[in-house]
């Protein structure tokens, strides 16, 4: 009799030939009602609605949006399809910002059919589908098809939508019409449909993005056609945001317009660049002296789990994965080796840009180097293939818990040469680290380790203008993070160029109070305190610490147990609720930290 393991086994081996080609999505009667049953219940499955699945991953935490937003497009196509056959399209508006390459997760997606019944279908983490009925269906010479999406070409798109979209949506409609190269297929759309008004105010955003050519032809054709044409400009004053180049390919205007739009907010928050240091050594000196600091935060906020101990070890050369077994499976201690070596080979690139080296250029030659040495570790492990090292995703990636997705892998390729042009281009450094920053983790270049990646290339970035080495801290990760997707989201870019100011006058100031590690906490009873105390590290000063008994055992279940090792099991909730009240200054008389049962409920 088969054993619970080998049935799940079993059943898995049945997902696996459902997943083949990277599909995500299935119906129910794609898979028998017991190994349905079977992988929903071991977290490998979960239900859309009735009759649909998707593709999930059983480790993953209570109400991870990931998996849906990874399927939610997947979802859409072959739900209509099953639904609607060949007769359904999305809107004018989703097509447009499509082909703008906007590329967040809608709360509603909106599919237009003849067989449509004006009905909401309520789907997963606030998002739906409106099923919108029309009477006939576009011309197939209008739709495009798109990983399995029906959407209008670009020219119907711009046809299709109201004069207000661009008014409200002006990136992704300058992205569009920039994209164009010839405006032939948009002339065509707008005689047929005798759409005077509408040839008025693209005319005027063609001229408005610069394309005076491709204006003065929409105007005379329609004239000459007998059509009475007004040029009206639909875009609001302020919201034209470059001159892109015409025929690029629409992910490079998107970042050209975006980089364009919000440099101007990013200039104001950060003070004006100190400056090339005059003493390179010690400038270098002190990115050594931040090093265990600096991966400590890094490698947590992307969920590691790394000690000062781990750290340090890797430092003095004691890691060693070809005679220690421990060392070479440990994921942690792969990451903090691979951060190590990237680590070098950026503080390298920093010390060519503070001898007056072009931070640019030399980060454009460098960055996949720093890639390649995040992630030699684990190839020299046998963790992942050597085949990882070669470059640029050639995959889909998704963000977890956000509605921002990155742009198609295809797209990477294009993107990437320029971003570096605007920060080759771009004077001003506070500029150059908040949107290189944000625009790397924007494009999402890699498979993994962007967000490392892309706080190395904001310190190359920052040490252009003589700024200090700023790190990110872990207990701000929420921040971070929120930051990073009201710009990404929102093209709102002020929550993170406030939240990068900030941080770098943290490390400006670094009589770093901030910064308590835990290298050798010498835990001890204090009988007389009725405390378990224990020593973090600041710089050079040693910081005293402590737990109550209470708190041990109101928090950690330690009635009638030995407070020692109590607090050995649960070191690192200990040490983390120690850090955020040093770091918040909430210390004692003595300039100890206490950690008390209300600092804990807090």
């Amino acid at each position: 009799m088969a054993t619970p393991n080998e049935k799940l086994a079993e059943s898995l081996d049945v997902l696996k030939k459902l997943q083949h080609g990277g599909r995500r999505v299935f119906r129910s009667d794609d898979l028998s009602r017991v190994h349905r049953e079977r992988l929903i219940e071991n977290g490998f499955l979960q239900e859309v609605m009735k009759g649909w699945l998707i593709s999930a991953n059983p480790h993953a935490r209570a109400g991870d949006s990931t998996p849906w937003y990874a399927s939610f497009w997947e979802f859409c196509a072959r739900y209509c399809g099953e639904r609607f056959g060949d007769q359904w399209h999305l809107s004018a508006e989703q097509s447009l910002w499509f082909h703008g390459e906007r590329t967040i997760i809608p709360n509603q997606v909106v599919v237009c059919s003849p067989r449509g019944t004006n009905h909401t279908i309520e789907l997963r983490f606030g998002t739906s589908l409106y099923d919108l009925k029309e009477t006939g269906m576009p011309p197939l010479e209008n739709l495009v098809i798109r990983d399995g999406l029906r959407l209008f070409s670009p020219p119907a798109s711009l046809v299709g939508v109201a004069e207000s979209f661009f008014a409200r949506n002006p990136v992704e409609s300058q992205v569009v019409l920039a994209s164009l190269g010839d405006v032939s297929e948009l002339l065509r759309l707008l005689l047929n449909g005798g759409h005077s008004a509408k040839a008025g105010y693209i005319a005027g955003a063609l001229r408005r993005i610069g394309q005076p050519e491709q204006a003065d032809e929409i105007i005379r054709t329609m004239k000459s056609a007998g059509y009475d044409v007004r040029e009206k400009d639909p875009l609001e004053a302020g919201n034209t945001f470059a001159r892109p180049q015409a025929a690029v390919a629409p992910v490079v205007g998107r970042v050209q317009m975006l980089w364009t739009m919000m440099r101007e907010d990013v200039a104001a928050v950060f003070p004006k660049p100190p400056g090339l240091p005059k003493d390179r050594n010690s400038y270098l000196h002190s990115v050594d002296e931040i090093y265990r600091s600096d991966a400590y935060h890094s490698l947590s906020i992307e969920g590691y789990t790394v000690t000062p101990d781990l750290i340090e070890k890797v430092r003095q050369g004691d890691w060693d994965p070809d005679h220690d077994e421990k060392d070479r499976q440990s994921r942690d201690a792969l990451a903090a080796r691979g951060y190590w070596q990237a680590f070098q080979a950026v503080k390298d690139v920093v010390g060519k840009v503070i001898a007056g080296g072009d931070a640019a250029n030399l980060a454009r030659d460098a960055h996949k180097e720093w890639y390649r040495e995040m992630f030699q570790p684990c190839v020299r492990a046998g963790l992942i293939g050597a085949g990882d090292l070669a470059g640029y995703r050639n995959m889909p990636v998704y963000l977890r818990t956000s509605r921002y997705v990155p742009p198609r892998w295809e797209a990477v390729r294009d993107a990437m040469p320029a971003l570096f042009d605007l920060l080759e281009s771009e004077q001003e450094p506070a500029v150059r680290a908040v949107l290189g920053h944000w625009m790397f983790g924007y494009i999402h270049p890699y498979p993994d380790g962007n967000g490392r990646m892309a706080r190395f290339l904001m310190n190359v970035m920052l040490a252009s203008g003589g700024y200090p080495w700023t790190v990110i801290r872990v207990e701000d990760r929420d921040d971070y993070l929120h930051a990073l997707d009201s710009a990404s989201i929102d093209t709102d870019i002020k929550p993170f160029a406030q939240f990068i100011e900030r941080s770098m006058r943290r490390s400006q100031k670094r009589g770093s109070r901030r910064e308590l590690i835990f290298p050798a906490p010498q835990e001890r009873y204090s009988s007389s305190r009725d405390v378990v105390a224990f020593s973090g590290q600041d710089g050079d000063r040693q910081v005293r610490c402590a737990i109550s008994r209470e708190a041990l055992d109101d928090h950690f279940h330690g009635d009638h147990r030995n407070k020692l090792d109590m607090f050995r099991e649960n070191r690192s909730a200990i040490e983390e609720i120690t850090r955020r009240k040093y770091l918040f200054g909430n210390l004692e008389p003595d300039k100890s930290v206490l950690v008390r049962t209300a600092d804990i409920r807090s």
